[in-house]
């Protein structure tokens, strides 16, 4: 790709933020992104909803998801120093819709973070109660320790950070691909396995084979039923939640319009090594009707079966250790979008206080104050868990949060459109192939998706709390817009 001529971009302001994230960072910032704890605790649940099939779910999310990023990815080649794509709404769809997206997805990330934080307390404590060892009254400290020093890591200088990314990312590859070695090898030699035991699972899990059969006899692309094929849209696509993540990282990566694309495309090529090839190795091994839910409605790990099938006792504790460094991952990350996010928005803030969190630190050229709030709420996690009720009104936040980011990525796409139609546009830019067509088919899949929260009991409230919140904040923020516009 040819570099843009100096008058076909939009004017760059000065970028305060050091450009301290170069290529090798920004790569698996991107890949890190698109794999969290979901695919090494969650992903049977997803092979029990739909059997085999649900590999071809996965490529058809990927694609769309793809799409997605390629319109993010052309915003913000036309214009590398916005420090997040959600400032592209206000450009172009009004401060109103800008206003209502920066908020919103600032706090979709703070109801994440939240949700990471209290993960990882369940995950020590779970872990280690399998060796008799009960650490539920340090849960809290545990969760305190995590936090502090993922928001050092992001405090310390942006390059910090970046590293610290690089080598989550690299262990959680490393484990896919041992994975994926491991199945090959079992199929290539006919591996027979005896009955296990799992932990928390009644009964054993039954002995069995490797083989491609586990994966042709028998296939259907609906076994349990349609609706159940059609919910696994969402499961899948919840999956991909923050795969957008790598957009945030722009303003401060070396020579972003050489980078920027390169990170993008190869999105759609980890889709299909790291979820789809993981997924096929785990059914190449475990057969999808094996995966049933233990008595807490919980499923065990594919990625533990498949290394205790092989004869790795020890695969319990490799899996926890790296569902740990998934969680650092997504937690250092959501630290670093959220940062960011309240800065841009704190910049833009008519309130002095809020203003205040629209500076950087003088050493580390990062959004210190910012990082720093954000940490603190998230913190309110195991604070708040202590209340009555809670947990449960927590459980349906984080879920409608979930349905809110789907209003986002439409306005995203609809701010793309707008973009095409601009005098800002780029000719000779990270262009979006076909864009009205793409555009309306990512589109069309997100009100699916949404559409498709009504049919189920356990995320029908989430769909209508994401309307709600919709209606009276978006609503709330454009009244306020078209109020200040008129004085």
């Amino acid at each position: 790709m040819k570099e843009p001529s100096a008058g076909s971009a939009l004017k760059a302001s000065e970028n305060s933020m050091e450009r301290g994230l170069s290529k090798r960072h920004v790569q698996f910032i991107a890949i890190g992104g698109t794999i969290g704890t979901g695919l090494f605790l969650g992903s049977g649940k997803s092979i029990a909803l739909t059997g085999p099939s649900i590999v071809f779910v996965y490529i058809a999310v990927g694609i769309i998801m793809f799409l997605l990023m390629r319109a993010i990815g052309e915003l913000m080649y036309a214009d590398p120093d916005q420090h997040t794509f959600i400032s592209f709404i206000t450009r172009y769809l009004g401060k109103g819709w800008g206003s209502f997206a920066g908020w919103s997805y600032w706090i979709v990330l703070i109801l994440i973070g939240m949700s990471e934080l209290t993960a990882v307390g369940t995950y020590f404590v779970t872990f280690f109660n399998t060796f008799g060892i009960d650490l539920s009254a340090w849960r809290f400290v545990i969760e305190l320790a995590f936090l502090l020093a993922m928001v050092a890591i992001n405090l310390i200088a942006v390059k910090v950070f970046g590293e610290a990314e690089f080598w989550f990312s690299m262990i959680k590859i490393t484990l896919i691909i041992a994975m994926i070695v491991t199945a090959i090898v079992m199929v290539a030699v006919h591996f027979n396995y005896p009955a296990v035991h799992m932990s928390g699972s009644e009964p054993a899990s039954p002995a069995g084979h490797a083989g491609i059969d586990n994966i042709v006899n028998g296939f259907s692309l609906a076994p349990n039923g349609w609706l159940s094929f059609f919910m696994s849209f969402q499961m899948v696509f919840f999956a991909y939640e923050m795969i957008e993540f790598v957009g945030v990282t722009v303003s401060e990566t070396q020579n972003p319009r050489k980078v920027l694309p390169k990170a993008i495309n190869e999105i759609i090529v980890r889709v299909l090594i790291f979820y789809v090839g993981a997924l096929v190795a785990i059914m190449l091994i475990v057969p999808w009707r094996t995966f049933q839910p233990k008595a807490d409605g919980s499923f065990t790990s594919p990625f533990v079966m498949v290394f205790r099938y092989a004869g790795l006792d020890w695969a319990a504790a490799l899996v926890f250790f790296v569902v740990i460094t998934a969680a650092s991952s997504a937690l250092n990350s959501l630290l670093y979008s959220a940062g960011r996010n309240l800065f841009q928005l704190a910049s833009s803030a008519q309130s002095p206080a809020l203003r205040s969190l629209g500076t950087i630190s003088k050493r580390g050229r990062v959004p210190a104050r910012a990082i720093i709030v954000s940490g603190l709420l998230i913190l309110l996690s195991p604070i708040l868990r202590t209340l009555p009720g809670f947990s449960s009104a927590f459980v349906l936040f984080a879920s409608a949060s979930s349905a809110v980011i789907i209003f986002i990525y439409i306005l995203l796409l609809i701010t793309h459109y707008r973009y095409r139609a601009s005098d800002d546009f780029m000719e000779d830019g990270f262009l979006m192939p076909a864009y009205k067509w793409t555009g309306a088919l990512a589109i069309a899949f997100f009100v699916f998706v949404y559409a498709s929260l009504f049919l189920a009991a356990d995320t029908r409230v989430s769909a209508i709390c994401g309307l709600i919140w919709l209606v009276c904040f978006g609503g709330a923020c454009l009244w306020r817009n078209r109020r200040q516009s008129a004085r």
